[in-house]
């Protein structure tokens, strides 16, 4: 079994092979979705959806099952047509874009793949349709770990191995525009953290990208800015930080050895205390340097005083609780 590349490749040595047929296309390009809805029959996918993901940033695309997210990602790439608005890729839309592989790589469906071509003349045909040099196919082959098997037909792949063929034929046009749906499905721990630190490199390159995924932990990890959507609506285009700081609730953790003492100092401040379920104490609207000089001032005990942040999950699901919608028919997801 072929391992993913423990250190990512520099793209002077792997990134820029494009120069041969031509100027590398510029980065810095940006999607813009406008006032974009689709239906099925009687079912709104999406409704009256706008945002904008920019340049130099990991754009986090969130929602619950059926919020719509495939569908705008499938609209973005002009697979299906919107009932209402459109969408523009540094002013152009996805179907007017010759060699569009050069312009924007995708990952919506692994396994897009004709199950009795082998991974190298998969991605040689797409190469060919697209204006790309058949060299570029083997380095994006050995980039995501697939050389060893790159003769070996798809359809016998593993899901694993199936979503770095899809990511080789992303990354196939060196694009200054990814969209990602669920790349992480499949991969190992070390598939991950390749990805995610690959993902931040096209970033700072100046790229463009847009990453789906249901894996809170690692999109805390890998995204910047986030894009909040919930029954094809948007409710949230912000920062990750400021996401988790307007969605939930921090507080500091107090662990004495005195805590009905603590708790009368801390209330008669006017400070607002909740029983943690090991015994501390849970102190909202003060931070931790005023609760150590309240502490100090009543010379108390302390062993413990430290904030407590909410992570993105928590804060994802305080925003989205009351709007969870698991609803799979009319071609939502």
């Amino acid at each position: 079994m072929p391992v993913w590349p423990i250190h990512f490749r520099r793209h002077g040595d792997d990134f820029r092979g494009l120069t041969t047929i031509g100027p590398v296309l510029s980065v810095g390009r940006v999607i813009e979705v406008c006032e974009l809805s689709k239906r099925y029959g009687p079912t709104v996918a999406v409704d009256g959806l706008s945002f904008t993901v920019r340049p130099g940033q990991v754009t986090g695309f969130l929602g619950p099952n059926g919020a719509g997210k495939s569908t705008t990602m499938r609209m973005i790439l002009d697979l299906d047509r919107p009932s209402g608005g459109q969408v523009l890729i540094d002013g152009v839309r996805y179907r007017d874009l010759s060699e569009p592989l050069r312009h924007v790589g995708s990952l919506l469906e692994a396994k897009a793949v004709h199950g009795g071509r082998s991974a190298y003349h998969h991605l040689l045909w797409l190469a060919q349709t697209n204006g790309i040099p058949g060299a570029r196919v083997r380095k994006v082959l050995d980039l995501v770990g697939l050389e060893g098997v790159a003769r070996r037909r798809a359809g016998g792949f593993s899901l694993g191995m199936t979503q770095r063929l899809g990511l080789a034929a992303a990354l196939l046009g060196d694009p200054p525009v990814l969209l990602l749906d669920e790349p992480l499905n499949g991969l190992d721990p070390e598939g991950i953290q390749w990805l995610r630190n690959l993902l931040r490199d096209l970033a700072r390159e100046g790229r463009t990208v847009l990453l789906s995924s249901h894996l809170m932990s690692e999109m805390a990890l890998s995204a910047e800015h986030l894009v909040v959507i919930a029954r094809g609506r948007l409710l949230a285009d912000t920062t990750v930080s400021d996401f988790i700081e307007a969605n939930s609730s921090s507080y500091v953790r107090v662990v004495t050895p005195e805590p009905e003492r603590m708790r009368d100092v801390l209330t008669a401040a006017g400070i607002r205390l909740t029983d943690g379920p090991d015994g501390s104490l849970h102190a909202y609207g003060a931070g931790a340097v005023r609760i150590g000089e309240l502490a100090s001032a009543d010379d108390l005990t302390v062993h413990e005083v430290s904030t407590q942040s909410a992570s993105l999950e928590e804060a994802f699901m305080s925003l989205t609780g009351d709007v969870l919608d698991y609803r799979t028919e009319g071609g939502q997801r």
